[in-house]
């Protein structure tokens, strides 16, 4: 009897894997410290205006960026303190204004002795396009001071962001009393990377089927339906993977010069040329001998 031989993995096998466990390791770790640092920025507080302990702190966040708008909603808390609050801060011992920018659309008052509640005010947007979507970048300057009894009173006020599609970069200070901010608002790292994706996977795709086409027509493969179902589709999946774009950017953005045009046209032009090919090689079908096998002929022995 012949020894039984054992079959022993390749030796390549648990080095492959290892590899492969260890790209995706790695991966994790990143998309982690991307998202912590992302995490970061949108709880990190901006602060401007004096201490005083007769004051107004309003406490201000974004909530809402509309580029295609060209204007971010923020919301206002606003609480008086000291010999200017009643009732534990809630409410103002006098009427209560806020003054604001000319970015900012209008003054906002609260009356004497009624509590104080959240406010949405939009702030207006400028310079930057949102053509130039995902690299648009634009300005919002904001200034808030507070005016209560006739007689102007110190402002402490706080900025953060809340939407995750934006970043907001803040310089913050204080002008007699008045809070100012000057805010550039970006597209968050998380919108950047996944755009920079969608535009590599569109060009990936696109190359793709380019080879594809030039091996059918290299090879005169005819009309091979499964691959030019596959072209097709792709045609189509990419119009719906462009929609997908976070922030829903307009068509003509640079999201679309860059990626987006050129793969649907070079999609396209393959399927047709592929076919026209397919048709060409295969050439017009065969005619049938006259009189063969035709109904009142005859063949003689």
């Amino acid at each position: 009897m012949s020894p039984r031989r054992r079959h022993l993995p390749a030796p390549g096998g648990a080095l492959g894997t290892a590899v492969v466990l260890l790209g995706v390791a790695v991966a994790v770790l990143c998309g982690l410290w991307l998202q912590f640092g992302e995490r970061q920025d949108q709880e990190t507080r901006h602060t401007a205006g004096t201490r005083a302990p007769d004051r107004i702190d309003i406490d201000a966040s974004v909530q809402r960026v509309d580029a295609a708008g060209r204007e971010l909603v923020l919301r206002l808390l606003v609480t008086p303190r000291g010999a200017l609050a009643e009732a534990g801060g809630v409410a103002p011992a006098e009427e209560l204004t806020l003054q604001t920018s000319s970015s900012v659309r209008g003054d906002i008052a609260f009356p004497a002795h009624r509590r104080i509640g959240t406010v949405d005010v939009p702030v207006t947007l400028t310079g930057g396009s949102i053509t130039d979507y995902p690299f648009d970048a634009y300005d919002a300057e904001m200034e808030f001071g507070a005016v209560q009894g006739g007689a102007g009173v110190p402002v402490r006020m706080t900025l953060v962001n809340r939407d995750a599609l934006f970043a907001l970069g803040v310089d913050a200070s204080e002008d007699r009393g008045t809070a100012v901010f000057a805010a550039e608002v970006v597209r968050s790292r998380s919108v950047l990377v996944f755009a920079v994706f969608m535009m590599l996977a569109m060009w990936a795709l696109t190359v793709a089927v380019l080879l594809g086409g030039r091996h059918l027509v290299v090879r005169r493969a005819g009309l091979t339906w499964p691959a030019l179902g596959w072209m097709a589709a792709t045609l189509f999946a990419l119009a719906a993977f462009r929609n997908a774009a976070p922030g829903a950017p307009p068509i003509g953005s640079l999201l679309d010069y860059l990626a987006f045009f050129w793969a649907e046209t070079l999609i396209a032009f393959c399927v047709i040329v592929v076919v026209v090919a397919a048709v060409r090689a295969e050439g017009p079908p065969p005619r049938e001998p006259v009189g063969s096998g035709g109904a009142g002929t005859s063949s003689r022995p």
